[in-house]
């Protein structure tokens, strides 16, 4: 199968060394994402347009090929195409033909074509000597160059014709790594994935820096949703996800601040702890979801004051955007569900929290606290890849696993939707519901107490790891289902 890959209009704008650079970046992503999928995939092109050939005829896998390609930054969109030599108007009528001659019948259709290079004729001479003909031969009802039922494309290339089957919108942006890096402060909610997603689409690579305000459950969370976005848009690179411990932070704010300061100085320390791992790993720009006046500590005085801590250049992809447009994008990425079900953690509750804060005030507050802590945190964070951050999660995890489902035993399938949906797990005699990973811990306590659960995902790694907080929780009715 042959794609035609048309990269982001901007990159075509660019001086010529510029976009020979995205366009070679581009083309090394999409050899690194599909890889898997097929060894021996080849790419080409340094210019304009990248042209892809796969020898994969696996249904599953071209679809998996697919999906991949429609959420790569750097890619406008794509096509599936037929090539053939560029043969005279006749040749190119019955290439049309050949594909598209049985849908013609009765309809109305129009031909639309591209042309690249030095030839005699003009893209619209192809269209009206092939239009013509084709509604003559194929018993069309009709050419409608404005509401066409079917639309016969073709793209002239030189000596090549290529022959367009179908398209495929992508994300668009620039490539990931033709561009610099940057550090995402990830909570695991709505703003932050969109941000990072923002960030990520417009070719900056990101890696995830986590603040622990909340244990294990919140960890969990955040690394999952993390390990998705990076997986479904970023996987073309290798990024980092950085836990950091702030829950000694947080009872230091706590004990120590005044109540109507903690929001402001909570956002300073983790700026702070951010700018001195971004340092560590030679990154000069922070990102984070803030939203103009969303929340107490992002009004401008505040932010400005938070941004004071550090030299690094602070980034807000979101700030201008109404929450429900951050909703409804997160519904569009997939770090909705994420995000709905992340578990609550116990955040600084101000009350009557400043909005107007005042440098001289806020410095003040902060020199009741004992940078010591701070220290302690960066000392114990933890740097992980993240292509490896859910395997290690999960190595240290003893959890009883099963083999064979008894009856009575209830197995739950927590793997992502799609994965269920496009293999379901079907046991004779034995129940099995789904109920999503990033679910799971907020609607367990829903079920029947009196029964067993056998968590299950492909890998056992997710299984073990949310049976583990399960139990943790003094859910004792909870193993993991691992089919030999």
């Amino acid at each position: 199968m042959k794609l035609i890959v048309k990269v982001f209009p901007e990159i075509t704008i660019k001086s010529r060394p510029v976009r020979m650079r995205f366009i070679r970046q581009l083309a090394k992503n999409i050899r690194a994402v599909l890889r898997d999928l097929d060894p021996a995939v080849v790419v080409n092109g340094v210019w304009d347009n990248l042209e892809l050939e796969t020898r994969l005829t696996d249904a599953k896998a071209l679809k998996d090929m697919t999906e991949r390609l429609s959420c790569m930054p750097g890619i406008a969109h794509f096509l599936q195409v037929d090539e053939y030599a560029l043969g005279d108007f006749d040749d190119i009528t019955e290439k049309c033909k050949l594909h598209f001659g049985d849908s013609l019948e009765g309809k109305i259709f129009s031909v639309r074509c591209k042309r690249a290079g030095k030839h005699p004729f003009s893209s619209m001479d192809v269209e009206k000597y092939v239009g013509s003909k084709l509604r003559r031969e194929c018993g069309a009802a009709g050419i409608s160059l404005k509401a066409p039922q079917i639309e016969v494309r073709m793209e002239i290339r030189d000596q090549r014709l290529f022959v367009i089957h179908s398209q495929h919108n992508s994300i668009g942006g620039y490539p990931l790594g033709a561009l610099e890096q940057t550090l995402v402060l990830m909570s695991g909610g709505f703003d932050s994935t969109v941000a990072a997603y923002q960030i990520m689409r417009r070719g900056l690579m990101s890696h995830f820096c986590f603040f622990n305000l909340g244990g294990r459950a919140h960890e969990l969370g955040v690394m999952e949703v993390a390990h998705f976005i990076w997986k479904k848009y970023g996987s073309s690179q290798r990024v980092l996800f950085v836990s950091v411990p702030f829950e000694e932070v947080l009872g230091e704010i706590l004990g120590k601040v005044d109540n109507s300061h903690m929001g402001v100085v909570l956002k300073r320390m983790m700026l702070r702890a951010a700018s001195r791992i971004a340092d560590q790993l030679q990154i000069d720009a922070l990102v984070t979801g803030e939203a103009i006046s969303q929340v107490s500590s992002q009004t401008l005085p505040n932010l400005s004051l938070i941004d004071c801590v550090t030299e690094k250049l602070v980034l807000r992809p979101l700030i201008a955007s109404h929450k429900q447009d951050i909703i409804d994008l997160a519904e569009e990425i997939g770090t909705a569900d994420f995000a709905k079900h992340m578990p609550e953690y116990c955040g600084v509750i101000s009350v009557n929290p400043k909005t107007h804060a005042k440098r001289n005030r806020v410095e003040y507050e902060e020199q009741q606290f004992d940078m010591a802590i701070l220290e302690r945190a960066l000392e114990n964070a933890k740097l992980v890849p993240i292509d490896r951050v859910i395997d290690e999660l999960g190595q240290d995890v003893q959890i009883e696993e099963v083999s064979e489902a008894l009856a009575g035993q209830i197995i739950i399938d927590i793997r992502h939707p799609d994965a269920a949906e496009d293999e379901p797990l079907a046991i004779p005699g034995i129940d099995v519901q789904t109920l999503p990973f990033y679910a799971l811990n907020a609607r367990f306590k829903e079920l029947d107490d009196s029964r067993q659960y056998l968590l299950y995902c492909d890998k056992g790694v997710m299984s073990r790891l949310h049976a583990h907080h399960l139990l943790s929780e003094g859910h004792a009715n909870v193993r993991v289902y691992r089919p030999s």
